[in-house]
């Protein structure tokens, strides 16, 4: 059985029972980083394998984990925060099961969309995940499409590029489109701002030092 389990995406309590369970029982756990998964295991005294897999890799080892469960082994999968599979490693081992026909299930839990989509304030009965866009090429075509959605969208950015992924917002949306900008998401310096677009260029362009990793959660096309 492959099993996908979710990490929390930064208070440690927000593990689940069931989660630890089957984390304590799996014969290997593969994960993002094992620096970063490793405290998470040394935290709880799980002792299992902890074996790097990821979007490095991913593409070279998926027949070997595929060979593993056919062998009859248990394998969980979790990244370094959140659920597997979401702008994470994940999608490659999932389609190769189908493919197989080997059991697997996904454990409900922590991802950093929903609570930023809760408490942004925006219209949430109907919203579009975007995740992260791209560096270089397509990135104006995405822009050009988030842009006319009628609904919410969110999209994951780094807290080094969050005033420039403003300001193209602002460029391809309007300045006066909403937003909610959430980092550190269940940790203590926890921060939800909210504003339209040109407010939240001009705050954070005047902050000295940015951190956590952003989802940011725009008004759809009224």
């Amino acid at each position: 059985m492959l099993y996908l389990v979710p990490t929390p995406i930064g208070n440690l309590k927000d593990m689940s029972f069931r989660a630890l369970e089957i984390l304590r029982e799996v014969d290997i756990i593969l994960c993002e980083d094992t620096r970063v998964s490793s405290k998470l295991l040394k935290h709880y005294d799980i002792s299992a394998p902890l074996i790097a897999y990821h979007a490095h890799n991913e593409h070279q080892q998926t027949e070997k984990w595929i060979n593993e469960l056919k062998n009859g082994k248990s394998i969980a999968q979790i990244s370094d925060a959140g659920t597997p599979g979401i702008s994470d490693p994940g999608f490659l081992l999932v389609r190769a099961c189908h493919e197989h026909e080997l059991p697997m299930t996904c454990l409900p839990g922590a991802s950093a969309v929903l609570p930023a989509l809760v408490v942004s304030g925006l219209p949430s009965n109907r919203f579009h995940f975007e995740g992260f866009l791209p560096q270089k090429k397509g990135r104006q075509t995405r822009w050009k499409y988030l842009a006319q959605l009628p609904h919410t969208f969110v999209l994951f950015e780094s807290p080094f590029r969050v005033v420039k992924c403003l300001k193209e917002a602002a460029e391809h949306l309007g300045s006066d489109r909403k937003v909610a900008l959430c980092r550190e998401i269940s940790k203590l310096h926890e921060e939800v701002f909210t504003s339209n677009i040109e407010e939240a260029i001009s705050d954070f362009e005047s902050r000295t030092k940015i951190k956590g990793e952003f989802v940011l959660v725009f008004e759809g096309l009224s």
